[in-house]
């Protein structure tokens, strides 16, 4: 196998844009990633149910507007909001001990 010496290390990449792993800056990061990764997990999913947001706000008792934040990652809903959408979107949430 041939190394690509254009290929960096990632861990690297993060730190430089956004500081070690534990500072604040990284953390942030790493909120900000979890919660696009999340909206982005709720919007696939509510498209695959043929829903609407306006739908899926209807269901949970909240608005098209605070969805659309939700799946664009600006904000993080709470818990009980989380399990309302989960359960809205006919999805469960599975809570394991990793093996180790």
């Amino acid at each position: 196998m041939q190394v690509n010496p254009n290929v960096g290390n990632m861990d690297a990449v993060l730190d430089s844009l956004y500081g070690k792993v534990g500072t604040p800056e990284r953390e942030e990061f790493r909120r900000e990633a979890y919660a696009y990764c999340m909206g982005q997990i709720i919007c696939e999913a509510r498209k695959k149910e043929k829903m609407t947001q306006t739908e899926l706000a209807d269901r949970i008792g909240s608005n098209k507007s605070y969805i659309s934040k939700i799946e664009k990652g600006v904000v993080e809903p709470g818990i009980s909001t989380f399990c309302r959408i989960i359960e809205a979107l006919g999805l469960k949430i599975e809570i394991v001990k990793p093996i180790t």
